[in-house]
């Protein structure tokens, strides 16, 4: 696979993990609550995924790898979720937005820290491009006081997203990424699940609508882009793949706008046009890694 198509293919799963943002409003707005909307999202995307891997057959790997992956997404996506969004009971999502998105700093600090991947200047650059971009979408979240839990809270899941993403790079190791996929996302379906049936939240206003809105979260929000992120993320490691993911805020900005009838601000589009100097520049940098425990490109 060249680098030019994984490109294409992190913003693509960019996009579409920033779909759920709208997703998540209207499931509130008719009352399903969060994690119910999560738990059908992973559970309607886990057969969908089978199919995508090629069958049951194509599940058949080590004990020891499938059980690391259902644990990675049993508990992975749990804690990043819940923390996440928990967060808002303190926080606007403005200011959420902006400290969820420094994930991309601390990606590029562990990955230089553990000799994985260097940090050139092209990258710090783009680096300091996306955030500043972001920062402009969001306006001035730090000029309100900001809550020490919600503080936290944001930051705490933007440091775990941050240790995720390399983590299910490696744990991936040579499994195809439907595959891999299929074992994180039945591993969080069987957690969220679990958890929402105990608050007793799971089928609470599911109606046709909601139904229609929980499987387009599992092809779109989920299958799309697991399948297209792991791909992408195999040829471009963690730095770049972070880095380019700051796309989403955008694009949900953008999409809020078309399906919320939220307005689009002059500083939104001049945040998003930053965030895509951002990817220019870092398509046009060097990209050296010390090492690299990924399969070969295609």
């Amino acid at each position: 696979m060249t680098e030019r198509r994984a490109t294409g293919l992190i913003l693509l799963a960019a996009c579409a993990f920033g779909s759920l943002s709208t997703a998540v409003v209207l499931a509130d707005r008719a009352g399903v609550a969060l994690l119910a909307l999560m738990a059908w999202r992973y559970a309607l995307a886990a057969p969908l995924l089978v199919l995508a891997a090629g069958g049951f057959r194509a599940l058949r790997i080590p004990v020891r790898d499938a059980l690391s992956l259902l644990l990675l997404g049993g508990t992975g996506q749990m804690v990043i979720t819940t923390m996440s969004f928990s967060s808002l009971q303190w926080l606007t999502s403005a200011q959420l937005g902006f400290l969820f998105y420094t994930y991309p700093a601390w990606v590029a600090l562990l990955m230089a820290i553990g000799g994985v991947e260097r940090l050139t200047r092209g990258r710090v650059a783009a680096l300091a491009l996306a955030l500043a971009g972001i920062a402009m979408m969001v306006g001035r979240p730090w000029a309100t006081a900001i809550p020490a839990p919600g503080l936290w809270l944001a930051l705490g899941s933007a440091a775990i997203y941050a240790g995720y993403i390399p983590l299910l790079h490696r744990m991936r190791g040579p499994h195809p990424a439907a595959v891999a996929s299929t074992y994180v996302i039945t591993g969080a379906a069987i957690s969220l699940s679990a958890w929402s049936a105990m608050q007793g939240t799971l089928f609470t206003n599911m109606t046709l609508p909601m139904w229609g809105l929980a499987l387009g979260c599992a092809v779109i929000g989920t299958v799309v882009a697991f399948i297209a992120f792991l791909r992408g993320l195999e040829v471009l490691g963690a730095v770049r793949t972070a880095i380019l993911s700051t796309l989403e805020p955008f694009w949900n900005a953008m999409l809020a706008a078309v399906v919320l009838k939220q307005g689009i601000t002059p500083m939104t589009i001049a945040g998003g046009s930053v965030i895509m100097g951002a990817i220019v520049l870092l398509q046009r940098s060097a990209h050296p890694a010390l090492q690299t425990d990924a399969p070969a490109p295609e």
